[in-house]
């Protein structure tokens, strides 16, 4: 049996921040479980190697959705990490703090220790330590330049910095990118924490189950390479292990919705009818342009292109295999009336209109110049929900997204989509693009447009609030302390305690929430209290 002060399952973008402060000063010992196994992989360590992880089940998930009736009966796909690093390992590296207006949402949930001012504080705690924010402004494709340009001819004003005074507006995205190679929560936090004494790290550990002293929980189950092992906390054990494995866990372990829990055969320990509910999620969608003038894929597509990419990458650090494809983009309000921006935009000086099944071609390109202009929700009102298929902690859980289930969420995507034309018709794109291929000029009525969202959307990769945090049991699953309301020894730091989600990328938000957790964590313990 292993044994420490803290088992952290999950080593996520909130897990590896969470390990590092919780580590820091010695006092306490800390146990990291990983599902997955090492980030020191090629494709991990190279920015546009997420191409090729994007579908590697060796160190990805893989959701599947339920058929959604909001995607016109289709399967959405959704990656996962299970790596160290958990998603912040394959993501695409856009760096975004949030909107004033999310956490203005988060203090009237969980209080003062959740609002803007504090996370804010924690941000730039962060952002002046280990985690080095790049600025692409530098190294800006020609496409893109352009379509920062035609924003601003729609009338879309130039934002120099979407985490700075206000998000509102066009511009370039900050990536975690640091020299050469993805700065991952993992490279940024957990590594330099593995070299202290009193922190553990075991790989290949799927978490099975929760041990349970009465109300207390005291340890987890899991087995490493098919191997059943227990592991027993001396203080608590904290959940990192994402909006999707978390739920999963808490059910499998007999804490949910009682009803649920019997349906597959599990003994219900607590029963609390929002673990796995409150699913919020962004979803998204891709205008597809062919270009008379060079884009990536000219670079990217042939032979002698790769070739001279990866020279100029392994000799300088540069170019494209050192970037996100997510150069330019940006936050908009469909409506004036509202408070904060309620769309994201993204431009990539790609295309890939013709990717095989199970691929994600960003090293393969079309065989012509092509870009895309794309955009995702950011304050959906659908909500789905995650449980459990059955007993057996190898089954996947099912995942319901509820997509653009209800009519302001159409409504916004719908204006949304038709800023993307605004923008592409202005002169400082129109003169580069030769035809619109997706979804093509011919789809101009609502109706046709609302057709062709259902059947290409999908999601960008920003599920939470599944475990939600709140001041009540009536109406969350932890408390603004990240503790499990009528447990003790138990607490959750991941995207699944968000009160509602974050305008933008996510990633961000859950290196700051392990901070935050470390924090409170650190100081109910230099309190001496128990939990």
């Amino acid at each position: 049996m292993l044994e420490a002060d803290f088992i952290i399952v999950g080593a996520g973008s909130s897990g590896c921040v969470l390990a590092d402060k919780l580590s820091a000063n010695g006092k306490h010992s800390v146990l990291v479980l990983e599902a997955g196994g090492t980030d020191l992989r090629f494709w991990v360590q190279v920015p546009l190697g997420y191409g090729k992880t994007f579908y590697d089940k060796a160190i990805n998930w893989a959701y599947l959705t339920e058929p959604d009736p909001g995607l016109n009966g289709q399967q959405d796909y959704w990656p996962r990490g299970k790596i160290l690093g958990g998603s912040s390992s394959i993501n695409a590296m856009v760096y975004i703090r949030g909107n004033e207006q999310d956490f203005k949402g988060w203090e009237k949930a969980a209080g003062k220790g959740w609002s803007w001012r504090e996370v804010r504080r924690l941000y730039e705690e962060l952002e002046s330590g280990p985690l080095k924010i790049t600025n692409p402004s530098h190294d800006l494709h020609p496409l893109c330049t352009a379509y920062l340009e035609a924003a601003q001819q729609a009338g879309i004003p130039f934002n120099e910095d979407f985490n700075g005074q206000t998000q509102e507006g066009v511009g370039h995205y900050r990536t975690t990118i640091h020299g050469r190679r993805r700065l991952s929560a993992a490279r940024a936090f957990l590594r330099p924490a593995m070299k202290r004494p009193n922190l553990r790290v075991v790989t290949n550990a799927l978490a099975t189950g929760l041990e349970f002293n009465g109300k207390r929980v005291t340890g987890v189950n899991f087995t490493q390479n098919g191997k059943p092992m227990q592991a027993r906390a001396r203080h608590e054990v904290i959940l990192s292990a994402g909006s999707v494995n978390t739920p999963q866990l808490l059910m499998l372990s007999g804490i949910g919705p009682a009803k649920h829990l019997k349906s597959v055969g599990i003994d219900v320990k607590l029963d609390n009818k929002h673990v796995g509910q409150n699913l919020e999620d962004h979803l998204g969608v891709n205008y597809i342009y062919r270009a008379k003038v060079p884009s990536l894929n000219n670079e990217l597509r042939p032979w002698w292109g790769k070739l001279l990419v990866g020279l100029r990458y392994v000799l300088f650090g540069k170019g494209p295999l050192a970037s996100s494809l997510n150069q330019g983009g940006g936050f908009v309000r469909t409506d004036k009336k509202r408070k904060s921006p309620n769309i994201q935009l993204y431009m990539q000086a790609i295309s890939t209109l013709k990717p095989k099944a199970g691929e994600r071609p960003l090293l393969t390109p079309d065989e012509f110049p092509g870009f895309a202009l794309g955009l995702s929700s950011c304050r959906t009102e659908s909500r789905g929900f995650i449980e459990l298929r059955d007993a057996n902690p190898q089954t996947p859980p099912r995942i319901v997204g509820n997509a653009y289930s209800t009519k302001n969420d159409i409504a916004e995507v719908l204006a949304g989509v038709k800023l993307i034309r605004k923008i592409a018709a202005q002169p400082a794109l129109k003169n580069v693009i030769a035809e619109e291929l997706r979804p093509g000029p011919q789809v101009k009525s609502d109706a046709a447009l609302i057709d062709d969202l259902r059947t290409r959307s999908g999601t960008v990769y920003h599920p939470a609030c599944t475990a939600r945090m709140g001041k009540s049991k009536a109406d969350s699953v932890v408390n603004p302390r990240l503790q499990v309301h009528g447990l003790k020894g138990l607490r959750i730091a991941d995207a699944s305690v968000f009160p509602n989600n974050i305008t933008g990328n996510t990633n961000g938000p859950c290196m700051m929430l392990g901070a935050r957790a470390a924090e409170i964590i650190l100081e109910d313990y230099a309190e001496n209290k128990s939990s």
